[in-house]
């Protein structure tokens, strides 16, 4: 027998532009009649009923939750599906990571919707714990559990015809499934030919120029409000201006967001303060992602999968209820998904300890590359600083100008660390290390000295991955055993931990809001302008390795001479170490 349920509230209909008194009527997992009656100002008191929200672009991991315990975080925001990208768990344990995820999603009423990683390893200059080419992908693209290819971070070799690139954008096309962008500040004729290739959807904008030009050439728009780069008040007009053309996602949401800020309902009402229309905001959190994606999921009409919210009002849209198929799965402020605790599954290699001298690095030039970051962007600039040195005339830390130590840790095999240097942390003492640094997941490490550097990583490395903290004598940690990228543990306990472990950084004098966030997207080498791998420093816009010393390319560094172990996949000769690096390594 089926069950019946009947909600009664202001029924807003999004594409319709209304707002009325009503009934939703509901037999089984959908709507079979919605009794209509007079029409309501959006000011009115509620509830309101509105089709469920939808996270348009997340990386589920990044949340550090298992998939099972997001969706019972993500129901308390209004969230009922999200739109995928699980690149992080296939970089750290290939096809097994990506089948994990999926096979836990199906055991939660949450709608998760995967698409095939594009980038694993994101490029050639990072090494990943696995690697999938044309022919995985192609495997994953016919399975029904994965509805699109996920963000195409190598623009680079979509621009320049990279035969394996453009390979992995044909069987996608062959499999009529979308192909979802990654294309920061791409303008012009570069733009042209990415969009040209098939690419429809790009998340990455942060100027709302750049917006404007992506939609007039017909992609669209991936607002992101996300915990590290929350993009909103910089493009917002764009949801106006081409409300047919835009979603809404948050790419990464951290636990500490979810627990005290919500999940896309937080964007829904921010976009609403910032002066967008009620309807179009609504459009692009529930409509546009469904007809975009072509994804089973109820937009409040008769005949819909019964999948939809109840909120107080337009203007605050606190979540009273959520429905996912008929199911109420939460209601005023309980979760009525019941708690699971996850499997452990990881691909974390090294075991042994990491020295304080196996982090120094002999000075022979007067300057140093730095990395500049700034607070909740993902971008970084490359400065030039005075070298700051020791007795022994080893390059250290100087944080009195906010020139701090940075390294990258092999996690998947014994190698010497990179390290590098870094700007815009502003720590007076310690260090933060974390295994999620995007999107190879290594362990990355900035710090003032090398003892509390050492003491860090080697926290991580004992947990088989997590976020720690070392400050002379004190230490704190965030265990994460799942792929060194997600906790086993429930929202509330990892939220408010991880928020201990920014406060924590915070009282060490950090000047960052997020500050592990801002730490695990400093190697991404798709995003300008230079970031550290285990590969070496790299240069996003010169696409090539480069030293921490402007005018050497020094062997104690390892930056510029890591390619040991090329693998068999296509690489270009300008993304190989300069033959005058190779020629030095030969010296030594």
């Amino acid at each position: 027998m089926h069950k019946t349920l009947s909600v009664e509230g202001n029924v807003v209909d999004v594409e319709g532009r209304r707002v009325f008194r009503g009934r939703v009527n509901i037999e089984g997992n959908k709507i079979v009649s919605i009794i209509t009656g007079d029409s309501v100002a959006v000011t009115d008191k509620g509830p309101f009923i509105l089709p469920g929200f939808i996270d348009s672009h997340v990386h589920i991991d990044d949340s550090l939750l298992a998939p099972y315990e997001f969706a019972r975080g993500s129901v308390r925001g209004g969230t009922i599906a999200a739109v995928c990208d699980p690149h992080e768990i296939a970089n750290v344990m290939g096809m097994p990571g990506i089948e994990y995820m999926v096979k836990q999603s199906k055991q939660s009423p949450y709608k998760f919707f995967y698409g095939a990683p594009a980038c694993v390893p994101p490029s050639d200059f990072e090494m990943a714990g696995a690697e999938l080419g044309p022919k995985e992908l192609k495997e994953l693209l016919a399975s029904p559990d994965i509805h699109h290819m996920a963000e195409f971070m190598d623009f680079y070799g979509v621009i320049h015809d990279n035969p394996r690139t453009m390979e992995k954008i044909r069987i996608t096309k062959e499999a009529g499934k979308p192909i979802d962008g990654h294309a920061p500040l791409l303008t012009g004729a570069e733009l042209d030919k990415y969009i040209a290739a098939g690419i429809s959807t790009d998340h990455e904008c942060s100027i709302i120029e750049e917006a404007r030009e992506k939609v007039k050439k017909g992609m669209k728009v991936i607002v992101r409000e996300g915990s590290a780069a929350p993009d909103l008040r910089g493009i917002y007009q764009i949801i106006d201006e081409a409300p047919d053309m835009v979603m809404l996602c948050t790419d990464e949401w951290h636990p500490n967001d979810m627990l005290y800020k919500g999940h896309v309902d937080y964007i829904v009402r921010m976009a609403i303060g910032l002066g967008c229309d009620v309807f179009n905001v609504l459009r692009a959190a529930s409509v546009n992602p469904v007809k975009h994606y072509k994804i089973p999921v109820g937009g409040l009409k008769e005949g819909d999968l019964a999948d939809f919210i109840v909120v107080d009002s337009l203007k605050e849209v606190n979540v009273l209820q959520t429905y996912i198929e008929g199911n109420l799965v939460y209601d005023n402020k309980n979760v009525l998904i019941p708690p699971m605790t996850p499997a452990i599954v990881n691909n974390f290699k090294i075991t042994d300890p990491i020295s304080p001298d196996d982090l120094a690095i002999f000075a022979d030039s007067k300057e140093i590359n730095v990395i500049e970051v700034f607070d909740k962007k993902l971008f970084t600039k490359k400065v030039v600083s005075n070298v700051t040195v020791n007795a022994i005339n080893n390059a250290i830390a100087n944080p009195t100008e906010d020139i701090l130590k940075l390294v990258a840790i092999n996690r998947y095999q014994k190698e010497k660390p990179v390290c590098s240097f870094v700007k815009g942390f502003g720590l007076q003492s310690g260090a933060l290390a974390y295994s999620i640094c995007h999107d190879s997941h290594n362990i990355v490490c900035v710090g003032v000295t090398d003892e509390d550097m050492a003491k860090a990583i080697n926290i991580v490395i004992k947990n088989r991955g997590g976020g720690a903290i070392s400050n002379g004598e004190k230490t704190t940690c965030l265990p994460l055993p799942i792929g060194g990228l997600m906790s086993d543990r429930e929202l509330e306990e990892v939220g408010e931990k991880y928020e201990n472990l920014q406060e924590v950084a915070r009282q060490m004098g950090c000047k960052l809001a997020n500050p592990f966030g801002t730490l695990s997207f400093i190697g991404v080498t798709s995003i300008p302008e230079i970031r550290i791998t285990v590969r070496g420093i790299f240069d996003v816009n010169a696409n090539k390795l480069i030293s921490a010393f402007t005018d050497k390319c020094n062997a104690n560094l390892n930056s510029c001479l890591l390619y040991t172990s090329p693998s068999p996949r296509d690489r270009q000769k300008s993304r190989m170490p300069s033959s005058a690096c190779k020629k030095k390594k030969k010296k030594k």
